[in-house]
């Protein structure tokens, strides 16, 4: 009886464990994501709109409104009353995506929830004119907006309360970027009662209503020529005072204001780098874009160059170059606020919050103090993680403390394309469970007003702002109560900002407070107010806070005061060695008065550079007087070459011309006396021929000989290109005709073929082609195909239709007219004009079939007698997204198709934008619309130009760097043909995008969807 008791029980015992391990299987097999269980188009369904994203435990998410009520949203903010302005962007980029437009324009709307169910139910059109169109940018204050769009800063009023505008101002226009992201954004509202706003590397200039170029307080004009690329501006309430707070960024898209003053912003890189970043604006700072000096792109080479893109993008081995607060990869970064509320839990508090619509995403990045600056980590409120679709655009603070965030919502972003035109989305992101309700606010007594003033939305805080400003002295009780009361800082400094309008007496109680934060709120209030900031500066350059020495450096910027350069050399010789951030405020608080204060700093510090921090300031000046000292950290051979690079390229940024080409001559000819290392001296020469002016060539015998040997040396490789272009060594023809058949099948040897012409080598490259041997002249033909000189173009026609050559030698010689922009012209026109015989048509056409412009392939066919096979056309995109893909073989197909313009890591070439980390950026639906229509959308930074030179030739691709007398002309293949701007007839944007389109063509449609699997599983490393 027992055994069978227990026979019993162990076949239960078995059977449960049958079943539990079968429902283990079942749950692990069945478990999908409820997104993943949606159609296509229910995916895209507002009620679903909070399945794809995954929201950060601490926080809840809620739809306020999507479409139909608001499509494309760009731009947002909220007013006082809770209510949410939206810039739409229907009419955005017509030209460049093809979509239709409105002809009545795009709309600014009010989004107001009636009823408090947390859901906006009631729309007004604030405003709509045909000349709105994808405007970026709005700023609400009560019953005006400042709205922003290229070229124009517009002033909107409703003057009869009825939520519409009935009047338009011009404050100001000739920005930049008209129907472009990189063109003006938005303004905000400073805590010092001044308006904060910027625009992207588009916008170039600024001008007043009437059309005059603004100067800033300095009395600079704002344009190309004294400022670079993106800039951070101020000016007063009334729009006067205009300042440049940095410069040199790319696409800086919404600065963001603490309550000290501290500007923080996020700036996008050229797409696919793997660059974008975040940035503590330090108040007139160079940020790196491009290169300080000449305008050169960031893949220029130079010495001590970063070792990864990411960092080469910003320059920042570069003297003069403010750091990154933090670098986030590949993205479109969009809006940002700093959250002063405490509405959400603690980490959020304090920090920025930011939208970034590339990686489908809503971060915050919590800072810490990091000497005179900062570091920071990352922290996700909303991410995208299965809707691809999500693209936040950006975030606001409501009067509540919760937060706005507007979608764009779209398949794609980047490349100014929009595959979606009907939906958009704005979601309220608060603590869980807690509803949406406005305070009630009070701005008319000085109690409430002072209340409105703490509270986190901007709008109202700006309402509170003017209405105490206007109050006068009757307002100081209530903010002194603040001032001098409240625990929390930021508080005591809004109040402060607003005192020190009143009495200087404040100002002089916050330098001297023990919060760090607000002694240096109280340098910026005493700068702003063009008080003698001597004796304030005299308190604080031995301050024991570091970023507290660092606004004393930045206030000595431009002052004349016999005391100005001891201050700085006491700042100076607190310099760590380490800190970065600090070296850079005291570079530009050096800004026009480096001979003052670096002499004041020798006679301070000994003139002692034996240690690091005195080699920092070394490093950074921009004085004559320091070129000795920077000769001899050059040239100090107990030391690693590598770390001496930095002090070469030190010497591109001294403004004395006679005195560093000496000092270089100098330590090459010393250089020459010693024997020790011959590779370090061999490296060493290169280094002051790579950084010696080319005029002082003839002045000392001994360069001559260490360029002629070095020449040697670095014979066939890219170093030795760039020194005969530079020094125009003509002797070097022999072998840089060599070079050119030696290095055929890449960039170099193409690279060494135009420069070869360049320099009057036709006579050498003529021997070659007419010499019989097939082989060099394969060879030729390879390099001078993709040139498109007109030099080059007539020798290849010339072959072409010379009957005395072989026919084989004569097809390959009209192939290769069709390798360049200009060639492809050369070719239509020798078709068209019946100047072909008949036997090269079909070389000509082939010549042509990779070409660009899907126009100049489709108008070449026609010449062929064969009719093409008609095409099967491609399944509809519902079909298309439906079909499984594999990755593997999509590989293949990208090698074969997509890598002689497009880089996966260290795969394929360096011609459009990197592709690493595509999947993450784009949905699997924008993949194949990049790909079936590339001019839809063009990445900014891969325009392709076309180039007229005074020869009559034509060059057609990508600008990698230009300067004011040389642009590097990169072409497809990853090659870069060098062009003297003195030599050009004119430069045009072309408008179709550089990637040709019908490339599905090329392949089955099943390789097609194989393609975009690989593109797709190309994702962020986490």
């Amino acid at each position: 009886m027992p055994k069978i008791i227990q026979s019993n029980q162990l076949k239960s015992l078995l059977l449960l464990l049958i079943i539990s391990f079968s429902c283990e299987e079942a749950s692990e097999t069945t478990a999908v994501h409820p997104f993943d269980q949606l159609s296509e188009e229910e995916k895209r369904n507002p009620e679903n709109a909070l399945l794809g994203i995954k929201v950060n435990e601490s926080l809840e998410a809620s739809l306020f409104a999507s479409e139909p009520m608001i499509t494309n949203p760009t731009n947002i903010d909220i007013d006082h009353k809770g209510r949410v302005w939206v810039c739409e962007a229907y009419n955005y980029r017509p030209d460049i995506t093809g979509n239709e437009t409105k002809g009545e324009g795009d709309r600014i709307l009010i989004l107001e929830d009636s009823n408090g169910d947390g859901k906006a139910d009631k729309s007004t059109v604030f405003y709509q004119d045909p000349e709105l169109n994808a405007p970026l940018g709005i700023w609400v204050m009560g019953h005006q907006a400042i709205v922003s769009q290229s070229p124009y800063v517009w002033l909107l009023t409703d003057t009869d309360g009825d939520d519409k505008a009935d009047k338009k101002e011009v404050i100001f226009k000739g920005v930049g970027g008209e129907q472009h992201d990189h063109g003006m954004h938005a303004f905000v509202f400073g805590p010092d009662g001044k308006f904060y706003f910027n625009f992207g590397n588009s916008g170039g200039t600024i001008q007043d209503k009437s059309g005059q170029t603004l100067k800033d307080t300095n009395g600079k004009l704002i344009d190309a020529g004294n400022y670079k690329e993106g800039l951070v501006f101020r000016c007063d309430a009334d729009f006067s005072n205009i300042e440049v707070l940095g410069q040199n960024f790319r696409n800086n898209y919404e600065v963001a204001l603490d309550s000290y003053g501290t500007m923080w912003q996020s700036d996008n890189d050229d797409d696919g780098n793997k660059g974008v970043r975040i940035n503590y604006v330090m108040e007139y700072g160079n940020f790196g874009y491009k290169d300080e000096m000449t305008g050169a792109g960031w893949r220029a080479n130079r010495t001590n160059k970063e070792k990864e893109v990411p960092l080469q993008h910003w320059h920042l081995n570069d003297p003069g170059v403010v750091p990154n607060l933090l670098q986030t990869g590949a993205g479109s970064p969009t809006g940002m606020v700093v959250y002063e509320g405490n509405a959400l839990p603690e980490v959020f508090q304090n920090q920025m919050i930011h939208t970034d619509a590339g990686p489908n995403v809503v971060r915050a990045y919590p800072v810490e103090k990091d000497g005179a600056g900062y570091k920071a980590s990352i922290i996700n409120l909303m991410e995208g993680d299965k809707d691809q679709w999500f693209r936040p655009s950006d975030v606001c603070v409501a009067p509540d403390g919760s937060l706005m965030v507007s979608d764009w919502y779209d398949p794609g972003v980047g490349g100014h394309q929009v595959g979606d035109l009907n939906r958009g989305r704005i979601f309220r992101v608060s603590a869980p469970g807690t509803p949406y309700e406005v305070p009630e606010a009070d701005i008319n007594s000085p109690n409430g007003a002072v209340e409105a003033l703490l509270n986190p939305n901007l709008s109202l805080r700006f309402q509170a702002w003017k209405s105490l400003e206007a109050m006068g002295p009757d307002a100081r009780p209530a903010l002194e109560n603040i001032f001098y009361e409240h625990d929390n800082p930021r508080f005591k400094a809004r109040a402060f900002w607003l005192l020190a309008r009143l009495d200087e007496k404040y100002i002089q109680e916050a330098v001297r407070h023990p919060n760090p934060d607000l002694r240096i709120s109280g340098i910026r209030a005493a700068r702003q107010h063009n008080l003698d900031l001597i004796p304030y500066l005299e308190t604080l350059v031995q301050d024991s806070d570091a970023q507290v020495r660092r606004e004393v450096a930045i206030a000595l910027r431009g002052m004349n005061s016999p005391k100005a350069p001891e201050l700085w050399a006491a700042l100076a010789q607190q310099h760590d060695g380490e800190d970065r951030w600090y070296l850079e405020a005291l570079g530009i608080g050096a800004t026009g008065q480096w001979d003052r204060f670096y002499s004041a700093w020798m006679e301070k510090s000994g003139a002692d550079i034996s240690s690091k921090k005195n080699q920092d300031i070394v490093w950074r000046s921009r004085t004559g007087k320091a070129i000795p000292h920077l000769a001899s950290l050059a040239s100090e051979a107990s030391e690693p070459l590598e770390t001496r690079l930095r002090y070469f390229r030190a010497f591109d940024f001294n403004p004395d011309k006679e005195g560093k080409s000496a000092a270089l001559i100098k330590m090459l000819e010393a250089e020459q006396l010693r024997h020790e290392n011959q590779e370090e001296g061999q490296q060493i020469n290169r280094l002051v021929l790579t950084h010696l002016d080319p005029e002082y060539l003839d002045r000392s015998p001994a360069v001559r000989s260490v360029l002629t040997t070095t020449l040697n040396e670095s014979a066939g490789t890219e170093a030795y290109l760039e020194l005969v272009q530079k020094f125009e060594v003509k002797s070097e023809n022999p072998r840089l005709l060599q070079m050119a058949l030696e290095e055929s099948d890449n960039t170099l040897g193409k690279s060494a073929a135009t420069l070869l012409l360049r320099q009057g080598g036709l006579n050498s490259v003529q021997e070659v082609l007419y010499s019989g041997e097939d082989d060099k002249i394969h060879a030729m033909f390879a390099v001078l195909r993709g040139i498109g000189s007109a030099e080059s173009l007539d020798l290849l026609e010339n072959m072409a239709f010379d009957s005395s050559l072989p026919l084989s030698v004569r097809k390959e010689a009209t192939a290769a007219i069709g390798g360049s922009y200009g060639g492809e012209d050369r070719v239509l026109a020798l078709l068209e004009n019946e100047k072909l015989p008949e036997n090269l048509i079909p070389s000509a056409v082939t010549g042509v079939s990779r070409a660009w412009r899907k126009s100049v392939r489709a108008e070449a066919a026609t010449y062929l007698d064969a009719t093409a096979s008609e095409e099967n056309p491609l399944p509809p995109m519902k079909e298309l997204l439906a079909m499984e893909g594999s990755i593997e073989k999509g590989l293949v197909v990208f090698k074969n198709n997509c890598a002689v313009c497009h880089q996966v890591g260290d795969m394929g070439m360096d011609f459009g934008p990197k592709l690493s980390e595509i999947g993450s950026k784009l949905s699997k639906e924008a993949q194949f619309i990049s790909i079936l229509h590339p001019d839809a959308g063009i990445s900014f930074g891969y325009e392709g130009y076309l180039i007229q030179m005074k020869d009559g030739s034509s060059l057609g691709g990508i600008i990698a760097s230009q300067t004011e007398t040389d642009i590097d002309l990169k072409l497809p293949g990853g090659s870069t043909v060098p062009i003297k701007t003195s030599e050009m007839k004119s430069m045009e944007q072309m408008e179709n995008s550089m990637m040709p389109a019908g490339l599905e063509k090329t392949m089955s449609t099943q390789e097609l969807v194989d393609l975009v699997s690989y593109l797709m599983s190309l994702k962020k490393q986490s």
